[in-house]
């Protein structure tokens, strides 16, 4: 059984850095715990090129969860601009862990379309099709 390291930091991702997307490459070297699901407590925001997950919602949001090392997560930080744009803050996941994510402040969402289903793969195919 693979130990988890002390310096690890477990992060939920929900949007352009999952498998297979854009920004994914930055999670290279990553552990990958596997699939998660948020508690029906956030809702998923489409803010034009990526998702914007803020807290007080109703809905539960599809994602992966990552082991990452200190210098991965600074590189998250700089990708989402933690604190001034996104905010890293502990959440906890359907089946209660908890683990960083990247909150979106709600007050700065105001006119963004929700993501109902909660997913944002599943949102970009139905963008798609638009």
């Amino acid at each position: 059984m693979k130990r988890t390291s002390p310096a690890a930091t477990s992060v939920f991702v929900y949007g352009t850095l999952l498998s297979g997307e854009p920004n994914h490459h930055l999670l290279r070297g990553a552990r990958l715990v596997g699939p998660a699901r948020t508690r029906p407590c956030f809702t998923l925001y489409d803010y034009g090129p990526f998702p914007a997950l803020a807290s007080k919602g109703q809905h539960t949001v599809a994602g992966e969860v990552y082991e990452v090392d200190a210098p991965m997560l600074a590189a998250l930080d700089r990708l989402e601009g933690h604190p001034r744009f996104y905010q890293r803050s502990p959440i906890t996941l359907d089946g209660g862990a908890r683990v960083e994510a990247y909150l979106f402040p709600k007050a700065r969402l105001a006119g963004c379309p929700t993501i109902e289903s909660g997913c944002w793969r599943l949102h970009l195919q139905e963008r798609e099709s638009w």
